[in-house]
């Protein structure tokens, strides 16, 4: 059965920091203060399981032309399931219909992204990422993140 995605509520915040977090105390991924999570919900998709937030993804608009997804994390118990991809494919579908073209993500899973597409590039290439977000890192200039990227193909106008 196919994972439901679904954009995340007020109610998923604290287990979507709990899953976050799990992850960045194993250098996963980067940690996510919850009031990062109140105050980018919206960025937010989730699936729900028995109950639960089973995983969460945010598709963070950067500007007019590029979008970043991040904080893709999925339980444990629920890994292996397509949930990670279904979060990764709702982000991609998203960015499409906002007319976005290009989407990155920093990760330390490279393997996984590549999967949808995703190429790795030189940080450098992403300065309003840098300059906006990760200045503000403790891990800054030494971020050992790998950055990826992929260029979307948008869907034909319609009249």
């Amino acid at each position: 059965m196919e994972p439901i995605v679904e954009k995340a509520t007020i109610n998923d915040a604290e287990e979507m920091h709990q899953l976050i977090n799990y992850f960045a105390g194993k250098d996963e991924m980067l940690p996510r203060a919850l009031s990062d999570i109140y105050e980018s919900i919206r960025d937010y998709l989730v699936v729900r399981q028995g109950g639960r937030v089973t995983g969460c993804a945010a598709l963070h608009v950067m500007w007019s032309d590029l979008a970043e997804v991040k904080s893709v994390a999925v339980a444990e118990d629920s890994q292996r399931q397509g949930i990670g991809s279904g979060l990764v494919e709702a982000c991609l579908s998203e960015a499409r219909l906002l007319g976005l073209p290009t989407v990155f993500c920093l990760t330390y899973k490279p393997a996984f992204f590549q999967r949808f597409g995703f190429s790795e590039v030189d940080k450098m290439e992403l300065p309003r990422k840098v300059w906006t977000e990760c200045y503000h890192c403790s891990k800054f200039p030494d971020c050992d993140e790998v950055a990826l990227i992929c260029n979307l193909e948008m869907p034909a106008a319609t009249e």
